[in-house]
């Protein structure tokens, strides 16, 4: 059975230095600082990116952050290897352990079936995923996979979403866009928590959901938005990583609002409402920190959420009004006790 393990997240930078500081290296128990730094020396993490490299202003990049701080906090080498499409995740991964890693990360849900094959050839080696649990991509006990609730961010930016449709439409429900990358289980997790809230917090909302096809793409994602911009949506919801900024500024470009993904993306576009954010860097820290000390907790799941601050909002525009985020977080308060509870799977809107 798969289990999920929950993270309290502020405490991880913190145990990070206090355990170097105490000797404990990688070797697993013990020692001194000289065990310590030359188990650190030794110690090697990968990051192999998704096909947006690490220039996608938030989901790959803070993956890279990450491995930067590790490498930075515990003195390891770090190892990045960028996918320009699918064709170079085997090799990268090939590259990755020939260098030496000790743990290899794989950016994405998209890397899924590439890390369950070297994971399964190379038990001796830890491996993690960033978006897709352990039970998906075969369940070794050399892997974890770093997990989001990201239908509660989703959860959150949908209720000022449909506030701000239904300002726009005269005190009427309104309607609202979401502009997905690729549909796949990560992605449409936000949306369905957009959906769901948007309709809590104004009843009637109509969700109207399109994908681009692309996580790259600005054009396609820009093309998206003026689709459903043209279907009345006075709101659009980026979850198409680079790709989709090209929505937020065509929803600035025609007078609507965007809400920017996994990074703050309040300066993306002038009329950026908020983002629903996920710290990505902060999984991939968490995964190298139980590897390097030799607690890595094969089998289960690394679980973000509102609860530890693994998911989150942005900057919130000013001109959105006081009652507005109070209701928003009225549903954050909800979410964390447990009384509300937004769908992780899209349903018909």
């Amino acid at each position: 059975m798969r289990r999920t393990r929950t993270l309290v997240i502020g405490a991880i930078a913190v145990t990070a230095v206090a355990l170097v500081a105490a000797g404990c290296g990688g070797g697993g128990g013990g020692g001194s600082n000289t065990t310590t730094t030359s188990a650190a020396n030794n110690f090697k993490a990968a990051l192999i990116t998704d096909i947006a490299g690490l220039n996608d202003n938030g989901f790959n990049k803070n993956q890279g952050v990450g491995l930067d701080k590790s490498a930075s906090t515990l003195g390891i080498t770090p190892i990045t290897k960028i996918s320009h499409s699918s064709s170079d995740y085997q090799p990268n991964y090939n590259a990755a352990i020939r260098a030496g890693a000790n743990i290899v990360i794989a950016a994405g849900f998209l890397l899924g079936d590439t890390m369950k094959k070297y994971a399964k050839q190379y038990p001796k080696i830890d491996f993690a995923i960033t978006d897709d649990p352990v039970s998906a991509v075969g369940g070794y006990k050399n892997e974890i996979g770093i997990t989001y609730a990201t239908q509660e961010g989703g959860c959150l930016v949908g209720a000022l979403a449909a506030k701000e449709a239904q300002k726009m439409n005269g005190g009427k429900p309104g309607k609202i866009g979401a502009v997905g990358g690729i549909k796949i289980p990560p992605v449409d997790s936000y949306i369905a928590g957009y959906q769901y809230c948007a309709n809590k917090a104004v009843p009637g909302t109509k969700t109207i959901t399109q994908y681009s096809n692309s996580f790259t793409d600005e054009g396609k994602c820009s093309a998206v938005a003026q689709n459903e911009i043209g279907s009345g949506a006075q709101v659009i919801f980026q979850v198409a990583g680079l790709c989709g900024d090209g929505a937020l500024k065509e929803a600035s470009k025609l007078g609507k609002w965007g809400i920017g993904v996994d990074a703050d993306e309040y300066n993306v576009a002038s009329k950026i409402l908020t983002s629903a954010t996920k710290k990505t860097d902060v999984g991939v820290e968490h995964a190298i920190l139980d590897s390097f000390h030799n607690h890595f907790p094969g089998g289960t799941d690394i679980l973000l959420n509102l609860k530890n601050d693994g998911v989150g909002v942005g900057k919130i525009n000013p001109s959105v009004p006081k009652s507005w985020i109070d209701l928003m977080n009225s549903y954050k308060a909800q979410i964390i006790a447990g009384s509300l509870k937004p769908p992780a799977t899209l349903s018909k809107s």
